[in-house]
């Protein structure tokens, strides 16, 4: 069994944040291709294709490269990509399931 280390948890769930904002940005935002970047920039986070052009590079790089995308995304899409009204758009469009409990 593969041993897990931190930092392959820590961006793996920064991927699906990421992916999280992409998508909402990408259904519900006001320039879809946005979105879109976002989205492709996640992969980045946990494709393990990616594993060997990351392992081409040193580690120390790859570290910085992770980050600066991170802060990135997180920049935008809480600043210019008002990420939060966005949200609340999307919970409200979403489609309500109509759920009755009738005895009859």
């Amino acid at each position: 069994m593969r041993k897990f280390n931190l930092s392959v948890i820590v961006s793996f769930f920064a991927g699906l944040l990421f992916s999280f904002i992409g998508f909402v940005n990408l259904f519900w935002g006001n320039d879809p291709f946005y979105g879109l970047m976002v989205l492709s920039l996640s992969l980045l986070f946990y494709f393990p294709i990616i594993q060997w052009i990351l392992n081409q590079l040193s580690p120390k790089m790859v570290l910085i490269l992770k980050v600066v995308i991170g802060l990135f995304i997180l920049w935008s899409s809480l600043g210019v990509g008002e990420l939060f009204s966005k949200i609340k758009i999307m919970r409200e469009q979403f489609p309500h399931p109509k759920v009755e409990a009738g005895i009859n």
